[in-house]
C-alpha cells in the first residue's frame, strides 16, 4: 500500500473512530432501561426523553456545527464533539436524578454531529475511487460500536448477578446502569487524543485560502502529479457556489432551482433512513427481544446478534458500494427493509398470550403471584390488550417490572421467525441506508455548501430519530409491537417511491461531477 493510501486510510480510521464511540453511547442505554425506569420511577414518555436525549441535543447542536466546521475547521470541531462524549458518559454515569441524567445524556447529543462531520471530512481527503469505501467507515464504527456496548451490558449484566463477593464491595449489583454508561468513558477519551494526528481538511483550507496548506495537506493523501487537477476541482466547485457564507444564503441555494434534486434525494433519503425504525431497534434491543418472551437475561444475549449482524452486512456493504453503485444498493435496501419489517408485524399479530396455572406456581419472584389467577387460560390475541390485564391485576408498577418473567411465561409466538425478521431488517439496514446515505451526503453537495448542507440534512434525520425513541415506549404501551412495525414499513415504502424516481447513481464520479450531474437536468434519469 502506497504512503497516500496508506495516510488516507489512517486519518480516514481515526475520525471514523468517532461513529464507535456514537454507537457505543447510543447503544448503552439499551441495557439500563429497566434499571433507570424502576430506580427513577420513570413513565413511557419519561423514558422516551431519556433514551431520546442525545437526538435533541444534536439538533441544536446542528444549528451551529456548520459556522463551527467553517469557521474552525473540521477536526477541531471534531475535538469539541470528543470532548463533550467524554463529559456526558461522566455526568450520565454519576447522575443522581432523572433531571440530571437528562441533561448529561443531552449534552452527549451535542456530540452527534460528530457523525456528519466525519462524513464531510473523509469525503474531502479521500480519492474518488476510494470515498465509497472510507466514508462507508463510519458505519462500520458505528455498528462495532454497538455490538460492543451489547456486548459490554450484557457481561456487565451477567458479572451484576453473579453473586461474587466482589460484586457487592464494588456496588455493582446495586449500580449496573452507572456501570454500563461509564464504559464509555475510556473510548472518548482515546479518539480525543488520536485527533490530534489527524491534519486538518485540504477542502477546508482552500475554502479559507491557504491553498500552501491544502497542498502540504493533500500530498500526503494523493499521488503528487494529481494534486494540480484536485486543487481544480475545488476552485471550480467553489467559483460555481454562492460565495456568501451567511446561513440563510447557503439555505437558499440548497433550496433553490438549480439544487432541486439533490434536496429532494438528500431530504427524502435523511428522513426514510430513521423512518425505518432502526433506532427504535438499537436503542431498545433487550426491550424488544422480551417481547419474544425469552426472558430478560436471553434478550440481553440476543442483542449481541444485532451487533453481529451489524457489522456483518455492513462490512458487506462497504466491500459492494463502490462495486454495485448507491442507487440499487438504496433501492432494492430499502424493498428488502419493508418484507424484514412486514415478517416481524405477521410474526407479532399471530401471537397468542395466555397464562396457566402451572406458570404461575413456577414464577415465585412476583410478589403475590396468586393475583394473577383470575388470568389463568384467559387468552389474548395481542400484546395490548395482554400488558392491560397486568396492569389491571398487577399494578402498573409489578406490570413493568416483571414484564420480560410474564412475557416468557404467556407468550405463544413464532419466536424463530421473528428473530429472522428483525434480523434480516438490521442486514438490510446496514447493507443499504445506513451508510448510503453518507456517502450521498459526502458527494452531492458543492464544498462551499457542504458545511452547512451535510449538517442540515443531518438534522433532519437526528430530529425524525428523535421522534422514534421519545416515542417508541408509547408506541408499544398504546399500538402494539405489530402496529408499531406495520407504522414503519409504510414510511419506508413512500420514501422508496420518491428515491426510485430521483435517485441518480454517482459511483467512480467526482464530487464536482455529481453535482454538474444533478443540476444539469430537472428530472433524473431512472
Amino acid at each position: 500500500m502506497g504512503s497516500n493510501k496508506k495516510n488516507a486510510f489512517t486519518y480516514s480510521t481515526i475520525v471514523a473512530m468517532g461513529g464507535f464511540v456514537f454507537g457505543l453511547d447510543a447503544a448503552l442505554i439499551s441495557g439500563t432501561i429497566k434499571f433507570i425506569t424502576q430506580e427513577f420511577s420513570l413513565t413511557d414518555l419519561e423514558l422516551g426523553s431519556v433514551v431520546g436525549a442525545p437526538a435533541m441535543g444534536v439538533l441544536l447542536a446542528l444549528v451551529f456545527v456548520g459556522y463551527a466546521c467553517n469557521k474552525f475547521g473540521r477536526r477541531a470541531t471534531l475535538m469539541i464533539a470528543a470532548a463533550l462524549y467524554l463529559f456526558s458518559a461522566i455526568a450520565s454515569a454519576m447522575a443522581p436524578t432523572y433531571t440530571l441524567l437528562l441533561i448529561a445524556r443531552f449534552l452527549g447529543g451535542l456530540a452527534f454531529s460528530s457523525i456528519s462531520i466525519a462524513s464531510m471530512y473523509i469525503g474531502e481527503i479521500a480519492p474518488p475511487k476510494w470515498r465509497g469505501k472510507l466514508v462507508s467507515m463510519t458505519q462500520i464504527n458505528i455498528v462495532v460500536g454497538l455490538s460492543a456496548a451489547y456486548f459490554i451490558n450484557y457481561l456487565i449484566l451477567g458479572l451484576a448477578n453473579s453473586g461474587a463477593p466482589w460484586v457487592q464491595e464494588w456496588g455493582l449489583d446495586a449500580n449496573t446502569w452507572r456501570f454500563m454508561l461509564a464504559t464509555e468513558v475510556i473510548f472518548a477519551f482515546l479518539w480525543f487524543l488520536l485527533l490530534f494526528l489527524v491534519p486538518r481538511s485540504p477542502a477546508w483550507l482552500l475554502y479559507n485560502e491557504r491553498e500552501p496548506e491544502a497542498i502540504k495537506t493533500l500530498q500526503k493523501v494523493t499521488p503528487e502529479d494529481e494534486i494540480p487537477a484536485k486543487i481544480a476541482q475545488m476552485r471550480f466547485s467553489l467559483e460555481n457556489s454562492n460565495q456568501d457564507r451567511s446561513l440563510g444564503s447557503q439555505l437558499k441555494e440548497i433550496f433553490g432551482k438549480p439544487m432541486r434534486v439533490t434536496m429532494i434525494i438528500a431530504m427524502t433519503i435523511a428522513i426514510a433512513q430513521q423512518a425505518t425504525g432502526i433506532n427504535a431497534i438499537l436503542f431498545y434491543a433487550p426491550t424488544v427481544f422480551e417481547q419474544l418472551g425469552i426472558g430478560t437475561d436471553a434478550a440481553f444475549a440476543q442483542a449481541i446478534y444485532i451487533g453481529l449482524t451489524s457489522i456483518v452486512f455492513t462490512i458487506l456493504g462497504l466491500l459492494l458500494v463502490d462495486r454495485i453503485g448507491r442507487r440499487p444498493m438504496i433501492i432494492w435496501g430499502m424493498l428488502w427493509i419493508i418484507i424484514s419489517l412486514g415478517i416481524c408485524y405477521y410474526g407479532f399479530k399471530t401471537a397468542d398470550y395466555t397464562i396457566t396455572g402451572s406458570a404461575i406456581t413456577e414464577m415465585s419472584s412476583i410478589p403475590n403471584a396468586d393475583r394473577l389467577n383470575v388470568l389463568v387460560d384467559v387468552s389474548y390475541e395481542s400484546d395490548i390488550s395482554f400488558k392491560a390485564a397486568l396492569i389491571e391485576t398487577l399494578g402498573e408498577t409489578d406490570a413493568r417490572d416483571y414484564s420480560g418473567l410474564l412475557l416468557q411465561k404467556a407468550a405463544d409466538i413464532n419466536a424463530l421467525l421473528i428473530l429472522m425478521g428483525i434480523l434480516s431488517f438490521i442486514g438490510a439496514f446496514h447493507f443499504s441506508v445506513g451508510p448510503i446515505m453518507w456517502v450521498l451526503f459526502s458527494e452531492i453537495f458543492p464544498i462551499s455548501l457542504r458545511g452547512v448542507a451535510i449538517p442540515f440534512f443531518t438534522l433532519v434525520t437526528s430530529f425524525v430519530s428523535y421522534l422514534v425513541q421519545k416515542f417508541f415506549p408509547w408506541q408499544l404501551a398504546t399500538m402494539g409491537i405489530s402496529s408499531t412495525l406495520l407504522f414503519y414499513a409504510i414510511t419506508v415504502s413512500i420514501g422508496l417511491v420518491i428515491l426510485y424516481f430521483y435517485l441518480k447513481e454517482t459511483k467512480n464520479m467526482t464530487i464536482e461531477e455529481v453535482q454538474l450531474a444533478l443540476s444539469s437536468r430537472r428530472k433524473p434519469k431512472v
